[in-house]
């Protein structure tokens, strides 16, 4: 399984529309920066047949540390959750890793 980076993504965006290389960083960083900051409204995006993103709520709770048995008090917080869509569904499920 390969590792891709935001700027190899970049390049190959670049390369494919033929475009400054500058522009299409701004842009990426652009819609990832709206993502975050509507995520952390607790918004929930929606891009038609990619997926969704929404925040979920997990409440505090106690746990236990496996090593010395110690109880820790562990304290409520966000994260995102993304549900895959319809075309990702079917490309993940059509073209399996090799």
């Amino acid at each position: 399984m390969a590792t891709i980076t935001k700027i190899e993504l970049i390049n190959r965006i670049t390369k494919r529309i033929q475009c400054k290389n500058i522009t299409i960083k701004e842009i990426v960083q652009q819609f990832l920066d709206e993502i975050t900051a509507e995520l952390a409204k607790n918004n929930r995006l929606e891009f038609r047949d990619f997926g969704v993103f929404e925040v979920k709520e997990r409440a505090a709770r106690t746990a236990q540390n496996p090593r010395t048995l110690e109880k820790v008090q562990v304290p409520a917080k966000r994260s995102v959750k993304f549900k895959m869509g319809r075309n990702m569904r079917k490309r993940m499920n059509d073209h399996p890793t090799e």
